[in-house]
């Protein structure tokens, strides 16, 4: 929704006359992949900007974060009746983030034998990329071509690691987005060279404590900060919803979406979805 928000003018007005340019640009966008792709079911999830537990480990975490603009928090919150008029779920969750939700779903999918597609722009949901997981990341700029698919192969592509290793990666290099520094002088080349000889955060630590494996640089960045970097890669590891359900089977309600498109202003979209309701 932020990245629709930006995207589209604000000129894209709902029936009472306030912007609605990042629910149609959030519905575009998950439409674009249903067309495709015929999920059977759409869950749309919702969750606290910064979770306690996060906040906990590094008071810092999002701290950096400007405040949502007026123009999106109407619409976020006209966001989860709109959704759900497309016979989509929608998923809040008071003290986890949206992408521990994402990560619980997809877990619970990949345990029942199906595959996931989790639509997001966090690079920290790279973790969840597997055989059964595909990540799909939005492109910059015109979206004609969809979202980035991101598996294991563009994982180790993009990062050369492991998408187990991502939370440990996050911790060495850091994560500008969150507020997370990483390791002082340890940059993106670097963490993946310690992973790829020390395979964890554990190992690189447990590598530094002994006396010339490491460059001395390297050693002091590493044993100066441990428990915080301990902290960075427990901030990056996802947390598991507890007595979150797989959800059953719910195709997209195309005439029940065009009637809640039409309620937000939003016509030429109930055109369309119109058009595919009636086949």
């Amino acid at each position: 929704m932020y990245r629709a928000f930006f995207a589209l003018p604000d000129s894209i007005k709902d029936a009472e006359g306030r912007p609605a340019n990042a629910l149609l640009g959030t519905a575009n966008l998950v439409l674009w992949v249903i067309e495709r792709r015929a999920p059977r079911a759409v869950v749309m999830c919702f969750g606290a900007e910064a979770a306690t537990y996060r906040t906990d480990l590094f008071p810092p975490y999002h701290a950096d974060r400007p405040e949502m603009p007026e123009g999106l928090a109407t619409q976020w919150a006209d966001a989860p009746a709109l959704f759900e008029a497309f016979g989509w779920t929608v998923l809040s969750h008071g003290a986890l983030e949206a992408d521990d939700l994402l990560g619980t779903l997809a877990a619970l999918e990949s345990d029942a034998g199906g595959e996931t597609l989790l639509f997001t722009g966090d690079r920290d949901m790279f973790q969840c990329a597997s055989d059964r997981v595909t990540v799909l990341f939005p492109r910059g700029g015109a979206q004609k071509d969809g979202p980035e698919p991101i598996g294991p192969a563009e994982v180790r592509e993009r990062y050369g690691i492991e998408p187990e290793q991502v939370p440990d990666f996050i911790a060495l290099r850091g994560d500008p987005s969150d507020g997370l520094p990483g390791a002082k002088g340890i940059g993106e080349k670097t963490a993946r060279d310690l992973l790829r000889a020390h395979g964890t955060l554990e190992g690189v630590l447990a590598a530094a404590a002994k006396p010339g494996t490491l460059t001395p640089r390297q050693t002091g960045a590493l044993l100066d900060a441990a428990d915080e970097l301990r902290g960075f890669r427990e901030i990056a590891t996802l947390q598991t919803a507890e007595g979150l359900e797989r959800p059953a089977d719910r195709p997209t309600d195309f005439r029940s979406a065009a009637e809640g498109a039409r309620k937000h202003g939003l016509n030429r979209l109930a055109e369309r979805l119109d058009a595919w309701a009636d086949g």
